[in-house]
Formats: C-alpha cells, structure tokens, sequence
C-alpha cells in the first residue's frame, strides 16, 4: 500500500523508486501484485508516467486513510512497553517501594516513567491524560475513573511542638475551632479540599507541597491534616484525630482503558499493599 501511495503521489515509476530508496523493477512487480490481489487495474502506464484509473483514485484516498491507522496502531502498539505513573508528592511509601520491586520482576521489559505531581492535583494528572495510573489518596471526584483502594491510614492533626494542643494525646476536629489552618489554592478538586480542610471551609495560607504545609505550621501556627505515620520535623507534633476518617491510599485509572499494563499493576499493587 506504501509502494501504491509513492506511485500515485508521483505518477512516475522512477521517481516513486527513489523516493522508496529501492529499484524500480521490484516497485513495478509489487504494484502488479496488488493489481492482481484486488481484481483491479490501478495505474495506465506508458513511456512518460502513469495515470490511475477509477479504482486507482479511489484507492488513493483509501491508502491515505488506511495507512495513517496503521501508524497510530503501531504508536500505540510501541507505546504498550512503557507506562506512566503519577505520584503524589507526600513522602515515601514502602507500599509503593514493594510495588516498584514487584512490577519490575513481572515485567523487566517495560520502561515505567513516573510524575510527580504537588498536592492540588488529587489524580496526579490522570484526568488531563498526563499518566496512564495515579498512585494517591482518596477522596477526590472519581467522574469518568476507575480506583481501587489499597491501604486506610488515620490522621492527625499538625501543630507546633509547643502549642497547648500537642499536649493532648488525641484531638476532634472541634478542639481546633477558630484555628487558622494551611489550605489549598481555589481552584483545587472540591471533594478533595473539602476532606483536607475537615468538611469546614477555612481561612490561613494556600499551600501545594509537604514542605510548605510544614513551614506555614513552623511560621504562622497554623494547623492541618496529616496522615499518621510520618515523622514530623522536632519542632512540630502530629496529633491523632479521632472524628475524621481515614486518609485512603488508591490506585487510580481511566475507566475502561485497554491498556493491560494497567491491570497487571493494579493486580500487583494489591499485592504489594496487603
């Protein structure tokens, strides 16, 4: 069919040739040969080129299309050994460390990339087609998604390590009423602030990173949600909440996509998880 489009585009044998970068006579041979396969006289040739034929025309504009699928099957066909994952840029897992370790054993072949994305994108950009699979927590708006949970971590809340409340051995959300807290910028997914900021809207600094949720608590006083489990910096304290559900670790991906490198990680992150 390429060999077809090059004469067509051309209408010279010749020059069809050499912008094939091959000798004419096996052009002309296959040409034939698809003549043949399709019952159809394609090209009038004589001494100074070739003209098509009714058939040939229409095959002309069907080549293009045909041939144009057939690159974007094999774009995505090449793309099926490499998978992108979105991470959240919160600390490090050992779930997803096991993860990493298992995958790379069932699949030594395939070249993972990873995104790393801030804490106002929940999906880790999988809902603006920058990832194949996100690695995050739950909850944010799972329109149009696919997620599967993998592990429940508790909270608690964050504060300087000299404010009255770091004392406590556990707070509600009401013990911190009137407490400016570090927040995410407008904007930010809706069911994804609103569990973060503990169902309330609230007033403090805009945040995007770890790092500066722990300095707006270092700086200002404010307070916010962590999960438990991380180790806060000396100057700080983390205080379990006991009225707020748990932070839910979830693999995520677009509902319905083929790609079968996504449910072989699903399957193994369950694993890995467990």
């Amino acid at each position: 069919m390429r060999y077809f489009l090059a004469v067509a585009e051309e209408l010279h044998f010749g020059r069809a040739a050499a912008r094939l970068h091959m000798s004419q006579p096996p052009l002309s041979r296959a040409i034939k040969q698809l003549e043949h396969d399709l019952g159809a006289v394609l090209l009038h040739r004589s001494p100074t080129g070739v003209t098509l034929t009714a058939a040939g025309t229409l095959l002309l504009h069907e080549a293009r299309d045909l041939l144009a699928r057939a690159d974007r099957v094999r774009e995505r066909v090449a793309g099926a050994v490499t998978i992108t994952i979105g991470v959240l840029a919160d600390s490090s897992d050992q779930g997803a460390t096991r993860l990493a370790a298992a995958f790379r054993r069932e699949h030594p072949d395939v070249e993972v990339l990873v995104r790393e994305t801030d804490l106002t994108d929940p999906t880790c950009g999988l809902r603006a087609g920058l990832v194949d699979v996100a690695l995050t927590r739950a909850p944010f708006d799972e329109t149009g998604l696919a997620v599967h949970e993998l592990r429940r971590d508790p909270v608690g809340v964050v504060l300087r390590a000299d404010d009255p409340l770091a004392r406590q051995r556990e707070l509600r959300l009401a013990d911190l009423a009137g407490r400016r807290w570090f927040r995410f910028p407008a904007g930010t997914d809706p069911v994804w602030q609103s569990y973060w900021h503990g169902g309330e809207p609230r007033e403090g600094p805009a945040v995007r990173v770890v790092q500066e949720c722990l300095q707006a608590v270092l700086w200002n006083g404010t307070v916010g949600m962590t999960p438990l489990g991380h180790t806060p910096p000396a100057e700080l304290a983390v205080v379990p909440l006991t009225d707020m559900a748990p932070s839910r670790v979830v693999v995520a991906w677009q509902d319905g996509d083929p790609n079968p490198l996504i449910s072989s990680l699903v399957r193994i992150a369950v694993a890995a998880y467990h």
